[in-house]
């Protein structure tokens, strides 16, 4: 009748029928009176979410002193109660550390089950018993490394995050496949990206175990390349990509939703964010749902429900970054509908009013999701991003403190408390911020100073980290006047997001820092260089700049640009890009080209609308001015230099002209000044009285001019020669008058008048 009864009760507890498990199994319970049958009903209430009948039902013939398994129930129960002073009443405030050390005995004991003696009898019923135990120790393990995970949840419940940390790190340690212990260490960022890699290689995945000892080392591999695709995408990328692509190919998980979702989080992490955006959408979109959506048309929605919690802040994340803020109204408006007690359906609502630009709802609306659940690390940096948007420094840096205490191995607080303190030219408290963000995301001893290659490396690459910690290093760098390590900084940043295949135009910033901290230098013509490759880069129409969930701050166009959280918009950083290569022009003399790239700089700027792009406009246009007016000084200067240069070839070649005749040539001379006095007086009135440009030297001009004065000397000198040959004739003298009627020659019949002279005197 026993046996009868437990499978009516099985079947109708997978049917999920639990009022007839209930009542089947309370009827087992009272035939048997066994320890297992009351867990097993106490189970099922559990898992109906009647925790007062299941803990009344273990108290009831005292079964929490005398099972391990009960006490876990019991425990679990008072935490689904938040009763967490109850829970720890029953599980204790200290680890089995004895446990950790007794990992390898089932092991052993699984290479000595198939032993023969030598008279050839099987110690099988001796090695049965000996496995029996080891079935019984190998549960009550789990148990204990269960109630170690149950004691770091009381110990995060009551803000005690390091005991915490210890007791899922002692229940992993006791038994490696206590996934929910692994979980929360990784999606609470407890550890840094090192210290998480370390305490990966030291769990021995050697006591998974296998119902097929031969398939025992294979499973530890599996199992240890599953736990590596949770790691932090910052700490050893080389290592992330073998066990994803191992994953994919040999065990044919490519399409499982885990795997994709660790792909999109290294594709964010190297501001690849379309195609982090793509497999995220495809994982929104699965078969099963785009069939539901199908079948029944007027729920289409319904293709983004049904899915992992984790996926949303980084899909969320992902249609920010790409500016889809349509998509984000629908889908914020879908989980509303849907899912209104879910706390990312409160952060799709705030990222979506953070994306047009309404910082107050935004902030209204990443609280609620942040009191739904105070663990979530993307609302508390949406809730202080909303502050720094505005400006607000100090709640800012309170907000990001708070996100800090609670994700003590994430490097994103510490960075953006360096941020912070940048912005109010805080240079210490900035530079001592960002060295703890850099060591957190590098593994790197606290306070170190980055010491990666200038140049892309393997190293580099094994190393990991972030490169916007390194840019923001470089800016504290540049304002403390230290330009060569600025210049060091900003160079390890653009090699080491090389090394990590990063979206170039995702660093457009940092190489215009670098380029500002070559002109500081003096060394123009690199900086030159570097502001070249931003425009070349810029111009491949993606998007610009680098925001690790959620952008904020500023920047300014000549001076130096922040890239991490994207103040500019895409016309606004091409704009500044043409402002700072026009003044790197301006002090390497090439006026003419920085005219032209200030003018288009104003023209970019002027079209981005107000904002930091009317600023940098208004920098801009006073930059044009001013290069105008160098223009137009360097102009008149070379027109004066071309005109004194011309007269002085004139006044040489008319002195080697003259020789001997000084007297009539100055005579000849006096007349001619007299005849263009006299032209001069005649034309002023007419002058005087027209709309005519005034004339301007130019080098035309000062060419005729000569060449006019060259043909009066020649009139004069065939003049007295002809006096000379003929001397009884009368000589007429010249008539200024009949120059005046006629117009000056132009430089081309000044040129023919004088080769017919020429040749009439040969």
């Amino acid at each position: 009748m026993e046996r009868f009864l437990r499978s009516w009760r099985q079947d109708a507890l997978n049917r999920g029928q639990h009022d007839s498990a209930i009542y089947i199994g309370d009827k087992v319970l009272a035939l048997t009176n066994s320890d297992s049958d009351a867990f097993w009903l106490a189970q099922v209430h559990f898992s109906n979410n009647n925790f007062t009948r299941a803990l009344a039902l273990l108290s009831r013939k005292d079964l929490v002193s005398r099972s391990t398994a009960c006490r876990y129930l019991a425990a679990h129960s008072y935490i689904k109660q938040n009763q967490f002073e109850q829970a720890l009443t029953i599980l204790g405030e200290h680890n089995p550390s004895d446990l950790i050390r007794n990992n390898h005995t089932r092991r052993k004991i699984q290479h000595q089950s198939h032993v023969t003696l030598r008279n050839g009898k099987n110690t099988t019923p001796r090695s049965d018993r000996a496995e029996e135990r080891e079935r019984e120790d190998a549960n009550n393990v789990r148990f204990e490394a269960a109630m170690c995970y149950l004691r770091g949840l009381c110990f995060a419940k009551q803000n005690a995050f390091d005991r915490a940390r210890d007791c899922y790190k002692d229940a992993v340690r006791i038994d490696v496949q206590c996934f929910e212990a692994f979980d929360q260490l990784m999606k609470n960022s407890l550890m840094s990206p090192a210290e998480e890699l370390e305490f990966l290689e030291s769990l021995d995945f050697d006591s998974v175990s296998s119902p097929d000892p031969m398939m025992a080392q294979e499973a530890a591999h599996f199992t240890k390349m599953l736990y590596t695709t949770r790691l932090s995408k910052y700490s050893s990328p080389i290592i992330l990509s073998d066990a994803t692509e191992t994953l994919s190919t040999h065990y044919n998980l490519s399409e499982n939703p885990d795997i994709l979702l660790s792909r999109a989080e290294a594709l964010y992490t190297q501001c690849r964010f379309a195609e982090a955006l793509e497999l995220t959408s495809s994982i929104l979109s699965t078969s099963q749902s785009t069939d539901m959506a199908t079948t029944n048309s007027s729920v289409p929605a319904q293709t983004h429900l049904g899915h992992a919690p984790a996926i949303y802040p980084l899909h969320l994340a992902c249609l920010y970054e790409t500016g889809a803020t349509n998509a984000l109204f629908l889908l914020s408006h879908m989980l509303a509908d849907h899912s209104p007690e879910e706390p990312y359906t409160y952060l799709a609502i705030g990222v979506y009013y953070l994306s047009v630009s309404k910082v107050a709802e935004a902030r209204r609306f990443f609280s609620k999701a942040s009191l739904l659940d105070p663990h979530s690390a993307p609302a508390w940096i949406g809730f202080a991003h909303t502050f720094a948007a505005e400006g607000e420094h100090d709640q800012a840096i309170a907000a990001y403190s708070t996100a800090a205490r609670l994700f003590q191995g994430s490097h994103l607080p510490q960075l953006f408390l360096g941020m912070q303190h940048l912005a109010l030219n805080n240079m210490s408290l900035a530079h001592e911020y960002l060295c703890a963000a850099y060591s957190m995301s590098t593994g790197a001893a606290p306070n170190s100073v980055p010491a990666l290659p200038p140049t892309p490396s393997a190293t580099a690459a094994a190393v990991g980290g972030d490169p916007l910690v390194l840019n923001e290093l470089g800016v504290v760098f540049y304002h403390q006047n230290q330009l060569v390590g600025a210049i060091e900084l900003f160079q390890q940043a653009l090699a080491l997001a090389t090394t990590l295949h990063c979206e170039p135009s995702a660093w457009v910033a940092t190489r215009a820092n670098l380029g500002h901290a070559f002109r500081r230098m003096g060394r123009l013509s690199e900086a030159l260089r570097e502001f070249d490759e931003c425009l070349r880069v810029g111009a491949g129409g993606s998007s610009m700049g680098y925001s690790p969930f959620l952008g904020g701050g500023s920047g300014s166009s000549t001076a130096i640009a922040a890239s991490g959280v994207g103040g500019y918009e895409d016309r606004g950083l091409i704009g500044s890009l043409h402002t700072s290569r026009g003044l790197i022009l301006l002090e390497m003399g090439r006026t003419t080209d920085a005219v032209t790239t200030l003018h288009e700089a104003v023209r970019v700027l002027g079209a981005s609308g107000g904002g930091d792009a009317a600023g940098g406009a208004g920098v801009a246009g006073t930059l044009l001015s001013r290069a105008l007016e160098l223009w137009a000084l360097e102009g008149r200067q070379n027109d004066r230099a071309m005109f004194e240069a011309s007269v002085r070839e004139s006044s040489v070649s008319s002195a080697k002209r003259r020789g001997t005749s000084r007297s009539h040539e100055s005579t000849s001379k006096g007349k001619e000044r007299l005849a263009m006095e006299s032209r001069r007086r005649r034309q002023e009135p007419v002058e005087e009285w027209t709309d005519e440009v005034p004339h301007v030297s130019t080098p035309q001009a000062v060419e005729d001019k000569v060449e006019m004065d060259l043909d009066t000397e020649a009139d004069g000198m065939l003049r007295r020669a002809l006096g000379r040959v003929r001397p009884k004739s009368r000589r007429v003298p010249a008539t200024p008058e009949i120059d005046t009627e006629t117009p000056a020659p132009s430089s081309g019949r000044s040129r023919s008048t004088r080769h017919g002279r020429s040749q009439s005197r040969q």
